[in-house]
């Protein structure tokens, strides 16, 4: 790369950036075919024991880590599990936040919404999947003098890595269920984390089973979570 395509900003190099162009027309198709791959999403609870290639798994992850972030810090580890001791600890430990949450902490109101999704505490997928993801929010990192550094808008950061997470895992023709047992702590506890990093969400991978179902629910139609400006 020559000096003549990179320009200095406030003391840091920046490289020339030139996305794909297509026309547009195509544009159109691609947007629609992508929506169309998106629309196939489903959350599942009943999962194939079939194993899936490690190599795919760590792809997936890659494609989360090419998500923006506050000031580029990237806040975000993903711990990756398929030793099914862990997976076992994880269930357990899961489950008894999910029998105090269903029969303690959750309001009727709450409850009652969630009698379409068919949920209940028990986890089984936790078991079943052939992979875990647990995402960790890093709230700050250190450099290598062992000092505290700031991350920045980090909730927001990983939020949108696993969104782009979660849209990787569909397209690699797989599928998966954002878990949030809540109070989950146990998985710094299990996963042996660092004191800067918090769990985000616990996310089961895998293959569909066979004879899973899902519940006749509908997406919002795009009046309803769009307002045009024109």
């Amino acid at each position: 790369m020559s000096k003549k395509s990179t320009r200095i900003i406030k003391g840091h190099k920046h490289i020339p950036y030139q996305p794909q162009k297509f026309p547009e027309q195509q544009m159109i198709k691609r947007a629609i075919d992508f929506y169309e791959m998106a629309d196939m999403r489903r959350s599942i609870r009943e999962f194939s024991n079939k194993p899936v290639p490690r190599e795919i798994m760590l792809n997936i992850i890659k494609t989360a880590g090419t998500s923006p972030s506050g000031a580029n810090k990237q806040p975000w580890t993903f711990c990756l599990v398929s030793d099914p001791a862990i997976k076992k600890q994880i269930r357990d430990a899961a489950e008894e936040e999910e029998y105090q949450s269903y029969h303690n902490r959750m309001s009727q109101e709450w409850l009652k919404d969630l009698e379409p999704m068919g949920t209940a505490w028990k986890k089984p997928f936790l078991e079943t999947a052939p992979w875990l993801i647990v995402a960790f929010r890093k709230i700050y990192d250190m450099d290598e003098q062992g000092q505290k550094t700031n991350n920045y808008y980090v909730t927001e950061s990983i939020g949108l890595a696993c969104g782009m997470l979660i849209l990787a895992i569909h397209n690699a023709g797989l599928s998966t269920l954002t878990h949030t047992p809540s109070p989950m702590n146990f998985l710094s506890t299990i996963l042996d984390r660092p004191e800067n990093e918090r769990p985000f969400l616990l996310i089961p991978v895998g293959y569909v089973a066979d004879d899973a179902f899902v519940p006749d629910i509908k997406r919002k139609k795009m009046e309803d979570i769009c307002v045009l400006y024109e």
